[in-house]
């Protein structure tokens, strides 16, 4: 049975923009390999830390949303144990009440987009 995750894992802030992508692009990959299906992606940027993580105090946050078989989570976060670009992660299941929430918050998001689109374009005219 397919159960809904959610992880955010912090990049060091190192690496370049195509290095964060290229890193961003591995696990999407690998979710979407091992039968994963991803819901929802956001890019937070670079941040900076609530405290030092290996001497650095800033780090690229990033977001996936995805649906997947439990075995995959210990396999995704092996991934990210070996990876030396990954400087911390946090990957949890959600209830159908932080679904509800993640898709109510996506399609506010969304719409405060589309509004912010249309007052642009009103402005140009």
């Amino acid at each position: 049975m397919l159960k809904q995750y959610e992880t955010v894992f912090i990049t060091t802030p190192v690496l370049s923009d195509s290095q964060v992508k290229e890193a961003v692009k591995k696990y999407r990959d690998f979710i979407t390999n091992n039968n994963g299906m991803v819901v929802h992606e956001e890019d937070w940027g670079m941040k900076k830390l609530a405290y030092p993580i290996q001497k650095k105090t800033t780090g690229f946050y990033h977001l996936i949303e995805f649906r997947a078989e439990p075995s995959l989570i210990a396999k995704l976060e092996v991934q990210y144990r070996r990876d030396e670009r990954i400087i911390r992660y946090l990957t949890f299941s959600m209830d159908k009440h932080a679904v509800e929430y993640a898709e109510k918050r996506r399609n506010s998001a969304k719409k405060a987009r589309e509004q912010a689109e249309t007052s642009i374009t009103k402005n140009e005219e």
